[in-house]
């Protein structure tokens, strides 16, 4: 019951097993029944109530160990596990591969690529990477993640058996690190080893597409996504290819893909605002802006900051103030400082110097794109 819990985040259901055993008196009678409630709660976020239990547990071996750290660096955070990992050995309890796996996960989350050359060694000395895919993969991605492409591409080259995990994460490290020549190689590798790409992998390559402005490619994957008919199942996928379009300048395109979607995000709407304005059509990204405002999607720092743009490129001053004002209500002017830099740049454009200078003088941090923009109106 607690495992069907945690497969489907049923916090409440959970909480209930918990006050049953409690009652039963039979909470404490097995370590893995306190495991598996302690698991349970880490799987759904509920980490005051997962150390509760772990706090209780009399005796704590590498399993309940296990269940908080992978909690911890399934819901992000690495840091947390981290720690935890620390004080397992204190306890002088041995890791075994799933604490390795999940060690490394953290490590990926934090960038600490000093501990994950640690654990490479320690994995290496009990002769573990050779025996355990996922372990190896894990390995690859907390390597591609910490930014040492060279040390991915080694750990992979070594691998005995290779599966699309392990091609995602090389291929997501490269494309993370916008090295897309390599990550676009790693793709045909791939499909000559006979391993069908996932949706993630799709994702990794029209990223890649779009920024390398590679048309051709991208329009290869949409016939291959179509021919699996994964367009309408991952939104994900979807948003990805209305932006590759967007990037590469194909705009109609995009608007076709975005128009066949099943359904419309705040990812999917600002893809679509971004390429009009990376394109110099002001006038159509603030009729999508509009559209998207009236399907009742909340914009983001993303979305604002291209519309800004766009009301720069058409001297819509009267729409920038308003975007100035909503801004300001959500608090975001002075946490994001490109969406600042872009209110700067607005009233710069629309020539309102003393406007721009009001708003940069609220600007908590100033940057050279920031500085450029302000100095760009008075010249």
């Amino acid at each position: 019951m607690l495992k069907t819990c945690a497969k489907e985040k049923n916090l409440s259901k959970a909480r209930q097993i918990h006050a049953d055993l409690i009652k039963k008196e039979l909470i404490f009678e097995d370590v893995y029944v306190a495991t598996a409630l302690l698991s349970t709660y880490a799987k759904c976020g509920a980490f005051e109530k997962a150390l509760e239990v772990f706090e209780e547990i009399p005796v704590r071996n590498v399993v309940t160990w296990n269940a908080l750290i992978a909690g911890y660096s399934q819901h992000g955070f690495g840091s947390k596990a981290l720690e935890c990992f620390n004080q397992m050995r204190d306890e002088q309890i041995s890791p075994d591969v799933i604490t390795y796996t999940s060690v490394l996960k953290a490590c990926g989350i934090v960038k600490s690529l000093e501990t994950g050359r640690v654990i490479d060694v320690e994995v290496r000395t009990k002769g573990l990477l050779q025996k355990d895919v996922m372990l190896g993969n894990s390995l690859v991605d907390m390597y591609a993640k910490c930014g040492a492409l060279e040390k991915a591409q080694e750990v992979f080259d070594e691998l005995p058996v290779r599966n699309v995990v392990t091609w995602n994460a090389l291929i997501t490290g490269y494309t993370q690190q916008e090295v897309g020549d390599q990550a676009l190689k790693c793709f045909r590798q791939m499909q000559d080893e006979g391993i069908s790409p996932t949706a993630v992998t799709y994702v990794c390559i029209l990223k890649v597409c779009g920024f390398l402005r590679s048309l051709k490619t991208g329009e290869g994957i949409d016939l291959e996504i179509r021919k699996r008919k994964l367009l309408q199942k991952d939104v994900m996928l979807g948003n990805t290819l209305v932006d590759m379009y967007a990037k590469c300048g194909a705009l109609e395109k995009a608007q076709h893909v975005f128009e066949q979607l099943p359904y419309h995000t705040v990812v999917s709407w600002t893809a679509l605002i971004s390429g009009y304005v990376e394109n110099g059509l002001g006038d159509e990204a603030l009729k999508c802006f509009q559209k998207m405002k009236d399907e009742g999607i909340a914009p983001n720092a993303v979305t604002y900051t291209c519309i800004l743009k766009a009301c720069g490129i058409v001297n819509a001053r009267d729409v920038g103030e308003g975007i100035d004002v909503e801004v300001r209500k959500k608090g975001l002017l002075k946490k994001d400082i490109l969406l600042g830099t872009a209110v700067v740049d607005m009233y710069v454009k629309c020539g309102a110097p003393k406007k721009a200078q009001g708003v940069f003088n609220e600007l908590p941090i100033r940057d050279d794109l920031s500085w450029n923009a302000l100095i760009s109106g008075y010249v």
